[in-house]
């Protein structure tokens, strides 16, 4: 699986998403291309905690993160937190 199939995935998932998935890692032996790191800011995120942010994004990725995802850091934001601290908050 590629950074653009994950973020296709978590797109489709999450409504009026916009997923930035990279490699946040030199890929091991064991586990080559099974790390990924994702932003991704939705309005679908509002009113909910971090934990039912990242449970959003794990339900788009349902049934991959057993297979084909060893591993996902993900930073989840509604569009005005995004604007007011950025990936880096």
């Amino acid at each position: 699986m590629d950074t653009a199939e994950v973020e296709r995935l978590i797109e489709e998932g999450i409504e009026d998403a916009e997923a930035t998935v990279t490699k946040p890692r030199v890929p091991d032996e064991d586990h080559e291309d099974a790390h990924f790191a994702a932003v991704v800011v939705s309005p679908a995120f509002e009113d909910l905690s971090l934990v039912q942010q990242h449970q959003r994004v794990y339900d788009a990725l349902d049934g991959y993160m057993t297979t084909d995802i060893h591993a996902l850091e993900m930073k989840t934001y509604t569009p005005e937190a995004y604007a007011e601290h950025g990936p880096d908050a």
